[in-house]
């Protein structure tokens, strides 16, 4: 691993860039991720995340070569994962991990979660992680992932931090409780959406206050560490970057705990609030 890179932020973020709001197309996204993976931060950066359904559609025809590595969103249904991932195959691309959502918003997700779930039995050795709304059922649908898991399923839980609705952003303290939950329950997470910026900030466009990737951190190590969900939360809530960011620093050699990462259309907002942060090595001129 890059010296540049600490072991902290190995794999943080997945290059969603295919994704709202950044919305690149496939042939500039596999591009742009070619020059990520052979630049010096490239330890930073996890798979190209890839919907399925630009796999049914045939969109990524000819992209992606042997060996190309990819996160597969399950846009189409869970039943159809199977389909896209049959594509990948005979072009010897390699799918990392398989994501998918259970349920919406204030839907049961223990059927969603049973059909990942049985999924994830015929995939293997792929991780699976399963997208749960922060609603109705999310404590029974952690229980379920976490017994599949004492079961030897590679299946986690992911989580929705954003959108284009203010519902959408959970609270520091929803966000402390599913961490803390997720800790509990020895349950490794995802999270996606609204993570632009380093630090608690409020988008001057919408309104809505987005989280901070390095409060998230932040939170998982004292999460880890043993605090409860109101010490988690005032660490998610933060907007003074010097407290979170000496906590993340003093732990920068350490492997980074609960949390696996999440995913970001643009690869440069997170890398330059790092530089500027003083929490990565490197400059933006390499």
């Amino acid at each position: 691993m890059s010296t540049q890179v600490p072991r902290l932020l190995s794999g943080l973020v997945d290059d969603a860039a295919v994704f709202p709001p950044g919305s690149a197309s496939p042939p500039d996204a596999v591009t742009a991720h070619h020059r990520h993976r052979a630049a010096w931060y490239s330890d930073l950066v996890g798979p190209l995340l890839l919907p399925a359904s630009a796999f049914a559609a045939g969109r990524l025809s000819g992209l992606l070569g042997a060996g190309f590595v990819i996160g597969l969103i399950g846009d189409t249904g869970i039943e159809r994962l199977p389909t896209a991932l049959s594509v990948l195959a005979p072009d010897g691309v390699i799918a990392r991990q398989v994501e998918a959502p259970v349920a919406k918003r204030g839907e049961d997700p223990q059927p969603g979660l049973a059909e990942l779930v049985a999924l994830a039995e015929r995939l293997g050795d792929i991780p699976v992680y399963a997208e749960i709304p922060l609603t109705f059922g999310l404590m029974g649908a952690l229980d379920a992932v976490a017994q599949a898991r004492a079961g030897g399923l590679p299946i986690a839980a992911k989580f929705r931090t954003g959108g284009l609705a203010a519902e959408l952003f959970p609270t520091p303290v929803e966000l402390a409780a599913v961490i803390c939950a997720c800790r509990d329950r020895e349950l490794p997470f995802k999270l996606t959406a609204g993570l632009h910026h380093a630090i608690r900030h409020r988008d001057p466009e919408t309104g809505f206050t987005h989280h901070g990737f390095v409060n998230v951190l932040a939170a998982a190590l004292a999460a880890a560490g043993g605090a409860e969900v109101d010490a988690v939360a005032d660490l998610l809530a933060a907007t003074d970057a010097v407290r979170v960011v000496e906590l993340v620093r003093a732990h920068r050699d350490a492997e980074r705990p609960l949390w696996v990462g999440y995913g970001s259309c643009s690869i440069s907002e997170p890398l330059t609030d790092l530089i500027r942060l003083g929490l990565m090595n490197g400059s933006l001129e390499k």
